[in-house]
């Protein structure tokens, strides 16, 4: 009720301001659901497109790992007056004759299990290069070490270079047998000099001063893929 007209004039006036308002908030809600609607598709998006990626990233056709103080420790020398035979214990660990408790490293176990039960792994040959100073206790413990689903580790490698020399004769034996170009292969080793020894003939190369953790073993994944 407006009882007079200026009164009626700022009624109409505010009724249409009313109007208008309660017209544009449906609109501007619409606005904002499409918004929000396309905002959430546009992240979807880029986040499929980040996973589409990795799936496309260069993946090597070799994946080549030193054993003592990469894969596992303590090393081999480490055990002298100990060493084979090694018992299995209940929580993956082996002891030795003397006693000394030996371990997979970091994330060893996880990254070679990947390696074999991955598909898109299916076309990579998991390889060992070491210059160890046991190799018959390395043997042993490669075939008791698990690393997931009943596998071991001894089960789970393709190509085994376990004798004492540079580790560059231990990639051309392994470029000789498959065929594969080098630069087709990266390996993990916790000694620099072995890396710098390998890298000449084009293999990637990650240093591991810790031995396998899940952070060298992404490294190296994006180093390698940068090559390619």
């Amino acid at each position: 009720f407006c009882p007079a007209w200026d009164e009626r004039m700022s009624c109409k006036f505010f009724g249409v301001k009313v109007f208008t308002a309660l017209l544009a908030f449906p609109l501007a809600a619409s606005f904002s659901q499409h918004a929000f609607a396309f905002s959430s598709a546009s992240r979807r998006a880029g986040f499929q497109s980040a996973q589409d990626n990795c799936i496309k990233m260069a993946l090597p056709k070799v994946v080549a790992f030193d054993l003592d103080a990469t894969l596992w420790y303590p090393e081999m020398y480490q055990l002298w007056g100990g060493g084979a035979p090694f018992t299995k214990n209940g929580d993956g660990t082996l002891t030795d004759r003397s006693g000394t408790r030996c371990y997979l490293m970091g994330n060893s176990a996880a990254i070679i299990r990947e390696l074999k039960t991955d598909p898109k792994w299916a076309d990579t040959k998991v390889a060992v290069c070491s210059c160890t100073d046991e190799p018959s206790w390395a043997d042993e413990c490669m075939r008791k070490f698990e690393v997931g689903g009943g596998m071991t580790l001894k089960e789970a490698v393709d190509i085994e270079e376990i004798y004492k020399g540079g580790k560059s004769k231990h990639f051309k034996s392994i470029h000789a047998a498959t065929g594969i170009p080098y630069e087709d292969m990266i390996f993990f080793d916790n000694e620099e000099h072995n890396c710098r020894t390998v890298a000449p003939l084009g293999v990637t190369c990650i240093y591991t001063p810790r031995g396998m953790t899940a952070g060298d073993w992404e490294k190296g994944l994006k180093e390698y893929a940068k090559r390619h």
